[in-house]
Formats: structure tokens, C-alpha cells, sequence
């Protein structure tokens, strides 16, 4: 019984004693910590310079141009916030810190390395400085009107098509930029308009493609297009021959061509032969040629497509 209970006695023991070591290993770490951060160390830290009151047309370029490598002395305890990023950001004045010129704002680092240290805070002693003068170039921006070019892949139900063009909120847009980027930007292309198996008209808004550095207004525009039943209708059409010397005498055959074209049901019935003209230039006709290549000259705005269905009219020189 007394050996259970020495034994009992020591496991407490053994037990207090290592949680005494913990407790005391657990102190000396500490103030292990604590000695180390309490020292001066020297660590390299990036400066990412920023503008205050800049001028709205001029544009800074987002590049390693305005960064500047400063070594620093602090403790260690201030050099914490940088053991995962070492980048702090300076606010400058764009009209009083840097001088201006024709394409670039000069920052003299080394001159004006009071400014970085009142940032930085008094906990840190600036030891270097790269490079000693900022170069930071910067382009003005611009802006202008340029066409919205619409992209569509559309599918439409058999006998069915859009009737005239597409309607767009806006035909041209404005965009706004590095002058020297949208001197060569002539369009802005919408979002594809992708739809399959449409018999209904169309209504819908379409964002436009982003332009890397430019700001589009507005972003996205309304496209509307009346889509109606289509049917094809064939007629005839006498030829007109056009630009003959007076002293010519030709004959040609056949002296009407067929025409098929796609026209929407509605205007099917409005369609007369009198709202073509098909003819044959004399002009365009090289001295061994004994043919004309027909073309149309006229036809309705509603009709969608057509087609000639005598490619070439045969002729001879009387």
C-alpha cells in the first residue's frame, strides 16, 4: 500500500516539474523573442511612389519606374509589417515634390529623402537609397469618338430573317486614354450577339470589349432588330446597255435576265419590275470580248438578298 502511494507521490512530481520546465522554457523564449526584436536590423524595403494632385490629363503608367529600393534600420519589432511584403506606398505632391517635364516627372530621391522619412515614420533610419533620381514617364490622355462595330453569329429559324439592319442605342462610343494609345483605335467591338433558331425580334444590351488602358463610355449599348418571315420571288428585267459609242452597232442576247432575290412576306406584293435596273457597261468590255457581265444598278432597300441568274450577256458587233 505505501509503495502505490511513493509512487502516486512521484508521478505528481514528475509531472509539476515538467510543466515548470515548460512554463520556464516557454519564458526564456520569450524574452529570446523579445532580445532579438529589441536589436537593429537592416532590411531592404520597396517604396511605391504615388501621386497627390496630379493633373487629370496625365496618366502614370503602373510599372517598376516609380519604385525606389531603400535600405532601413529599425528595430526589429518595426520591421515586422514587412516579413511578407516588403512594399510601402509614398504619397507625393505632383506640384511641389517632382519637376514636370515634356513627358516624364523627375523625383530627386537623394535631395528630398526627408520626404520618404517622414512617411516611413521615426522608427526607421534610412540607410540607402536606388536610384538616386526617379524617372517617371507618364503619357497625357485623350479622347475621342470612334464607330461601335457590332459582332454577331446568329442563327435563324427556316423562312425567317431580320428585316433592314440592326438598330444600335448608339452608333459611335467615346473612349478615353493615353493619347498616344488611341490615336490608332478606329472602332470598339461589342460582346458577340450569339443566338440560335430566332423568329422574334431582337432586343437586347451587349457590353463592348474591354481596351486595355482605355475607358470606354458607355460600357454596353441596346441592339434591337425586327425580324420577320422571308420568302424568295423571281422576276424579270430588261437589260439597259450603258456608255456604247453612238457609232456602234451591237446586238446581244437575251435582252432580259431573271432575277431571284429574299424578301420578307409583307413586301412580297410590293415588288414591281420597275424597281430594277440591271445593266451592261460598253466601257468594261476589252476589244476581244464578245460579252457583257451584267450588273444591278438598283433594286428595293427591303430586299435581303439577290442574284443574277445570266452571269453574262453574249453580244456582236454589227
Amino acid at each position: 500500500m505505501c509503495s502505490k502511494k511513493k509512487s502516486n507521490i512521484l508521478d505528481v512530481l514528475k509531472k509539476r516539474n515538467i510543466n515548470r520546465f515548460g512554463i520556464f522554457f516557454g519564458i526564456a523564449f520569450i524574452f529570446l523573442i523579445f532580445s532579438k526584436l529589441s536589436s537593429d536590423y537592416n532590411q531592404l524595403i520597396k517604396l511605391k511612389i504615388q501621386f497627390t494632385d496630379l493633373a487629370e490629363e496625365i496618366i502614370i503608367k503602373e510599372d517598376t519606374s516609380n519604385v525606389i529600393e531603400t535600405v532601413v534600420e529599425a528595430k526589429g519589432f518595426a520591421l515586422v509589417p514587412f516579413i511578407f511584403n516588403n512594399t510601402e506606398t509614398i504619397l507625393l505632391n505632383a506640384n511641389e515634390d517632382v519637376i514636370t517635364n515634356a513627358d516624364e516627372l523627375v523625383f530627386e530621391v537623394q535631395k528630398n529623402s526627408y520626404l520618404l522619412e517622414e512617411q516611413l515614420g521615426s522608427s526607421y533610419k534610412i540607410r540607402s537609397l536606388k536610384p538616386e533620381t526617379l524617372h517617371i514617364p507618364y503619357s497625357k490622355r485623350a479622347s475621342k469618338f470612334v464607330p461601335v462595330e457590332l459582332k454577331t453569329n446568329i442563327g435563324y429559324t427556316t423562312g425567317f430573317d431580320i428585316k433592314g439592319d440592326f438598330s444600335l442605342s448608339q452608333d459611335s462610343v467615346k473612349i478615353v486614354g493615353p493619347k498616344d494609345e488611341i490615336k490608332d483605335i478606329t472602332s470598339v467591338v461589342t460582346n458577340e450577339l450569339k443566338l440560335t433558331d430566332v423568329n422574334t425580334n431582337i432586343n437586347t444590351t451587349l457590353k463592348l470589349d474591354d481596351i486595355e488602358n482605355i475607358e470606354v463610355f458607355p460600357k454596353s449599348i441596346n441592339v434591337e432588330a425586327e425580324v420577320k418571315r422571308f420568302t424568295e420571288g423571281k422576276i424579270e428585267v430588261p437589260l439597259t446597255i450603258i456608255n456604247k459609242p453612238q457609232n456602234v452597232l451591237i446586238n446581244y442576247f437575251p435582252k432580259t435576265v431573271l432575277l431571284s432575290y429574299y424578301v420578307d412576306l409583307e413586301s412580297f406584293n410590293l415588288i414591281d419590275s420597275s424597281d430594277f435596273i440591271v445593266e451592261c457597261d460598253y466601257s468594261q468590255v476589252n476589244d476581244n470580248q464578245a460579252y457583257f457581265v451584267p450588273k444591278i444598278t438598283k433594286m428595293p432597300e427591303f430586299i435581303k438578298r439577290i442574284n443574277i441568274k445570266q452571269k453574262r450577256i453574249d453580244f456582236i458587233r454589227l
